[in-house]
Formats: C-alpha cells, sequence, structure tokens
C-alpha cells in the first residue's frame, strides 16, 4: 500500500514531529500539512520563527523531517480533490462521529474496502477533522478502544492507525 499523510489542524510541534518520525519509520510516501499545522523549514517565516519550529519539531522527529518528502499545503480542498482525481482513497481516522459508517481499524469489512493508494487524514487534537472536509472522505476509519477514553493522542493514533492500514 502506498500512504500519504495529511496533517490538518495539528497545533502541537511535539505531535508533528512524533508523527513525522513515525511515518518516516513507515515508508509513508507524502506528508501534507495544512491549515494551522506547524511546518518544518517554513521559508515564509523569519528566521527565529523558523529555526524555534524547527528546534520543537525536531526534539520529537529526530531527522525524519529531513528525510520524508513533506509538502505544505494552502488549499487542503483541493489538495484532496486532485488526489481522489488522481485514483487515491481519502481516509480520516475519527471517532465519535455521526456520520454513515465508521469502520474499525482492525476489521475484515475495512481491509475488503481498503485501496492500494491511501490519504489518511488526520485532524485537530481536541476537535478531530473539520467537519468542511467529510464530503471529501471516502472511508472514516476508528481505533477501537477498551479502557474508558474515548480516544489516543493524535500521534499515538498515527502510529496505530498507518501499523494497522499498512498491515
Amino acid at each position: 500500500m502506498e500512504l500519504v499523510l495529511v496533517l490538518d489542524n495539528i497545533r502541537s510541534t511535539y505531535n508533528v514531529g512524533a508523527i513525522l518520525r513515525t511515518a518516516e519509520g513507515f515508508g509513508v510516501s507524502r506528508v501534507i500539512l495544512s491549515g494551522y499545522t506547524p511546518r518544518v523549514h517554513d521559508g515564509s517565516l523569519l528566521p527565529h520563527l523558523r529555526d524555534k519550529l524547527d528546534h520543537e519539531i525536531h526534539k520529537t522527529a529526530l531527522g525524519a523531517e529531513d528525510m520524508l518528502d513533506i509538502y505544505s499545503c494552502g488549499d487542503i480542498f483541493q489538495e484532496l480533490n486532485n488526489h481522489k482525481k488522481d485514483g487515491w482513497q481519502i481516509i480520516g481516522l475519527e471517532n465519535n462521529i455521526d456520520i454513515g459508517t465508521i469502520y474499525k481499524l482492525n476489521s475484515d469489512e475495512l481491509r475488503s474496502r481498503l485501496s492500494d493508494k491511501v490519504v489518511l487524514v488526520l485532524g485537530e487534537e481536541v476537535n478531530g477533522i473539520s467537519t468542511s472536509l467529510y464530503e471529501l472522505i471516502d472511508l472514516f476509519v476508528e481505533i477501537p478502544m477498551k479502557g474508558q477514553k474515548e480516544s489516543f493522542n493524535v500521534s499515538v493514533a498515527a502510529g496505530i492507525a498507518m501499523y494497522g492500514l499498512m498491515n
């Protein structure tokens, strides 16, 4: 499976770095940063701000930020539409939403529906994927939870989802 990650409105530089490190470990094809997700090596920032963000992301990415194909996207709607036109399946990692079917990450039903080219969308730490993106998402997946908490940290969830989709 070829996998592209979209980090949309992820707030924490540490979450971004941790996701980048995990993505590199799983051989993710590309990481797309959109919304207010902190950018690595962002040439549009003043040098001292860019250096601060790069340093914070590096704390958890540990160099993976320089090994990945990372793209900063200005229009996530256009980006996802372009991927759809190119035959990519858009999957949203979400939980506790009231929209159609949400497939369990470890389900046979999800396995039978997966494409060999997947874009995995990860949303903001607290509120998840922006509802305005829902219409572009082909499938929603969730990680089955057994404890009392309703969700994992986004960087942990990203790792679980990457492993689950690619294996």
